[in-house]
């Protein structure tokens, strides 16, 4: 039996609580932690940009003072000095305009001149004014963001839940090279145990006569080979603990007993089921949606800004000048600006037409790629569930063959303390024994495996029938 101080330094886990540790602290949840945020906080600033602005810009001072350029009446150059401030702000408030891609806003200015050559003051402003820009025949791109943004956000939210998927299947894979280092160094402990006793045992039998010298040489290599194995799989555990509690993120310098997780939860999987909540909760799936829209956008881009391109800028409002600030306000004139810009290309030797088949080529090629994505897709899902069930029925007949093969070298052994058995039948059974106690951890290890990957590619649990949330 363990003693108090030796069982002090050990910490035994079960795979359950790894994973936990594993979603909990982390490096590589914290990271999709980090991603969701990141994630979260561009969608609030995509949906700020379709919100009321308002900003206060702004030149104070605007100090000049130097000699300038003047031309004269009969058309000749006289260069002034000058030494004045232009100070100027605006007040702002603007509304894009997601239907259209305009944009209409409403403003207040007020712009101070000091002249200080001449020892004048005069103020200049924009008591009220509202003012429309609206490309014409151009590309809408706010339109296309709110068709394709919402979709990204979806699919950051998705990917945070598979990240925390794949640290539970990471931290299964993890988990379980140290319980395979762990059961193979106990093999390991157990066979040179053995071979020791075996050996001592041999060596009387020698002296009584019912054993040959070359049967306590076998033994004796078998020994040899025991102590060999035993060193390669201290060394063995000893590294794949490292990289566990690496992986964890736990600094706990407490030796690790892995308990072996013999409740393998067998539960039926409906394909169809499989593949609808795949396609209804992966990233992957979001992801197919937004690279088509991604495509077509691309499409309306290379239409649009390869024609006929004009912008309307037209404003309305009331303006004044005077002496004082509030002369601004008295008595303001009308104050309005129309203004149309266009531009037709005529003649370009095929590049407009270029870009748009280009556009629509690589649309197409979206469309093929996204298809075979999808195949790809289902195949996947299609093989994990199936791989699942085949791996359910596994873990039963190893955990069998793993009984019986223990069973049946108790047997051999003591069968050759009474000298019923020869050394060769012995080594066989030995075999045999480790053999089948590897490839029963080794089953469960791909089951485990499996369960985890089948999560992460439905992000659905099977065994409460509902959607993966954390």
């Amino acid at each position: 039996m363990m003693n108090l101080t030796a069982s002090a330094q050990l910490r035994t886990l079960a795979l359950q609580e790894v994973v936990d540790l594993a979603k909990q602290q982390s490096i590589a949840s914290k990271q999709a932690v980090t991603q969701k945020k990141t994630n979260f906080w561009q969608y609030r600033s995509f949906l700020a940009d379709y919100k009321p602005q308002l900003s206060l810009n702004g030149t104070i001072p605007g100090f000049t003072k130097s000699y300038i350029e003047v031309v004269q009446p009969d058309g000749s150059v006289s260069f002034q000095r000058v030494s004045n401030n232009n100070s100027t702000l605006n007040l702002s408030l603007s509304q894009s305009i997601a239907l259209t891609g305009g944009t209409i806003y409403v403003q207040q200015q007020m712009q101070r001149f000091d002249d200080f050559a001449r020892n004048n003051t005069r103020y200049n402003g924009i008591p009220f004014e509202i003012g429309l820009r609206q490309p014409l025949f151009r590309f809408n791109a706010l339109k296309w963001d709110r068709k394709i943004q919402p979709l990204k956000y979806q699919e950051g939210n998705q990917q945070y839940l598979q990240s925390l998927e794949q640290v539970a299947l990471d931290a299964t894979g993890y988990y379980f090279d140290l319980l395979v280092a762990q059961v193979n160094l106990q093999i390991a402990e157990k066979n040179r145990s053995n071979n020791d006793t075996l050996y001592k045992i041999a060596g009387h039998k020698l002296e009584l006569g019912k054993i040959s010298q070359n049967d306590l040489l076998q033994l004796q290599m078998g020994l040899l080979t025991a102590q060999k194995d035993l060193a390669s799989a201290q060394q063995s555990a000893a590294v794949a603990s490292l990289k566990l509690k690496l992986y964890m993120g736990t600094r706990d310098e407490r030796d690790l007993a892995l308990e072996i997780p013999m409740d393998t939860r067998e539960f039926a999987v409906n394909t169809q089921i499989a593949l609808d909540e795949a396609f209804a909760n992966r990233s992957a799936a979001v992801g197919f949606r937004r690279k088509l829209l991604e495509a077509e956008r691309d499409v309306q881009f290379a239409r649009k800004e390869n024609g006929l391109n004009a912008s309307l800028n037209a404003t309305f409002g009331l303006s004044n000048q005077g002496p004082g600030p509030a002369d601004v306000y008295i008595s303001p004139q009308d104050r309005e600006f129309v203004e149309l810009q266009l531009t037709l290309p005529i003649m370009t030797w095929g590049r407009n037409k270029a870009r748009t088949e280009v556009a629509r080529a690589n649309q197409e090629f979206a469309q093929q790629s996204v298809e075979q994505d999808k195949l790809t897709f289902e195949q996947e899902i299609f093989t994990q569930v199936t791989l699942l069930q085949m791996l359910q029925k596994q873990v039963k007949l190893t955990q069998l063959a793993d009984n019986i093969a223990a069973e049946r070298y108790q047997i051999a052994k003591e069968r050759f303390i009474l000298s019923d058995l020869s050394v060769t039948d012995l080594g066989i059974a030995t075999q045999e024994k480790d053999i089948a106690r590897r490839d029963y951890i080794l089953a469960l290890r791909d089951y485990w495996q499996s369960y985890y990957s089948l999560r992460l590619l439905t992000l659905y649990d099977f065994e409460k029938n509902e959607k993966i949330s954390y």
